[in-house]
């Protein structure tokens, strides 16, 4: 149940997003079921530095959980893009969650086999929902620049999972422990899986007929397998991110900040999906990905002063004020080049790369913690996204010239390979 991006204007395109049918449902259902992604990885952080583990094996924890969502995302989307979305994401949430509940008794420092064994399979379970969710847009919005826009505040909104889910983890933590945070995600992610699972365009979802894709489905595409190359650079950026904060929180006694300064970074992409959903003039997608990529990258170079804790949080929210343009550009590119058939598990690669380049920050930000230069990870991995994205150039110039002829889901899976 796809549409082709040239079918007429909706006529309702003064009516505010949000208003119309299904929208609001779809993004707050999606946003609360994937408050885990955002709060796992810090309540597995602070669980570790409570009972007197090191960052180092914490942040291994979470590579090993975000490595795993990577790979499940990718699987899961394939799945989805064959049997549907309702049969696929239920029995992965039901997975995710009962993984979730089990770790909130785990002792991970005790019992690593079993923490780490609980989190890879909570990781490879995680549900699809945010490439389930771009999926839809094209059934519920038949106008193409109603989805742009749409496209651009979905992946704003997705940052709120980390203004809410760090604090929020933070706090449940501080109150009453990680393993109360730990339960409360996973409760959190089934809530927001049924409201999601139970909406009529996620129920009513089916499959292309046509699978274009092959046995590597999107990764036939050369421009693809750079553009996910050059994003897992961005999710690079965010893990190290993350692991800093939690270290500059730890080196002031502050233990908000480990979910304040992510959370800084949220509410900049968040303005900055407003604000790029409101522009007119758009010029070449390629064109869009090296600027927002340029922009980003440049925004982080002042955290590697290592700035102290509000000149760091303040400085956190520039980089968001481009990644939902850079993301959303990417969105937008895999929809112009990925083959018929495999809409969902190219954006579930998309994410995938970025969650695979979050857990090699996480890593390396965790082993290089006690490290001065470690606040210029996150400004390494935001160039290194910039450089694929130059070097592609030629391949990913090719979603441009699609979008111009209309030519979504229509490019043959063997045009344009590199």
């Amino acid at each position: 149940m796809n549409s082709d991006t040239s079918c007429p204007p909706d006529r309702t395109t003064s009516r505010p997003l949000l208003a119309e049918r299904h929208v609001a449902r779809l993004l707050l259902g999606t946003l609360i079921g994937r408050l885990p992604s955002g709060m796992v990885p810090v309540a597995i952080l602070l669980l570790i530095v409570e009972r007197g583990g090191s960052l180092a094996v914490g942040g291994l924890l979470c590579a090993l959980y975000g490595l795993a969502s990577a790979v499940g995302q990718a699987v899961l989307g394939r799945m989805v893009d064959r049997r549907g979305q309702t049969r696929v994401t239920t029995a992965a949430v039901l997975v995710t969650t009962a993984c979730l509940l089990l770790l909130s008794y785990a002792d991970a420092l005790a019992q690593p086999g079993l923490a780490a064994g609980l989190l890879v399979l909570a990781g490879l379970s995680t549900p699809p929902f945010e490439a389930n969710l771009r999926a839809l847009w094209s059934v519920v919005l038949k106008d193409p620049e109603r989805r742009r826009a749409v496209l651009a505040l979905d992946t704003g909104a997705q940052g709120l999972i980390y203004v809410a889910g760090p604090p929020l983890v933070a706090a449940l933590s501080a109150l009453h422990g990680p393993g109360a945070a730990m339960t409360v995600t996973a409760v959190l992610g089934l809530f927001g899986a049924s409201a999601v699972l139970s909406a009529a365009p996620s129920r009513q979802w089916q499959p292309e007929d046509t699978q274009a894709g092959g046995l590597l489905g999107p990764l036939q595409h050369g421009g693809l397998r750079l553009l996910f190359l050059a994003v897992s650079g961005v999710g690079f950026s965010l893990g190290a991110m993350n692991v800093w904060a939690v270290s500059i929180a730890d080196r002031h006694g502050m233990a908000l900040l480990s979910g304040v300064i992510p959370s800084a970074l949220s509410v900049g992409s968040l303005l900055g999906g407003i604000l790029y959903g409101r522009l007119r003039r758009h010029g070449p997608l390629g064109t869009q990905l090296r600027t927002a990529a340029l922009l980003f990258a440049l925004a982080w170079a002042p955290l590697a002063t290592c700035p102290g804790p509000i000149a760091a949080t303040a400085l956190t929210a520039l980089p968001g004020l481009f990644l939902t343009a850079l993301i959303t550009s990417a969105f937008l590119t895999v929809d112009a080049l990925a083959p018929a058939g495999t809409r969902t598990e190219a954006y579930a690669w998309l994410i995938a790369a970025v969650g695979t380049g979050q857990a090699a920050g996480t890593a390396l930000a965790g082993a290089l913690s006690t490290h001065p230069y470690a606040a210029a990870l996150p400004a390494a991995g935001a160039f290194t996204c910039l450089l694929v994205l130059l070097g592609a150039r030629r391949s990913l110039a090719v979603s441009a010239a699609a979008r111009r002829r209309g030519r979504h889901r229509r490019t043959p899976a063997h045009a344009a390979h590199r």
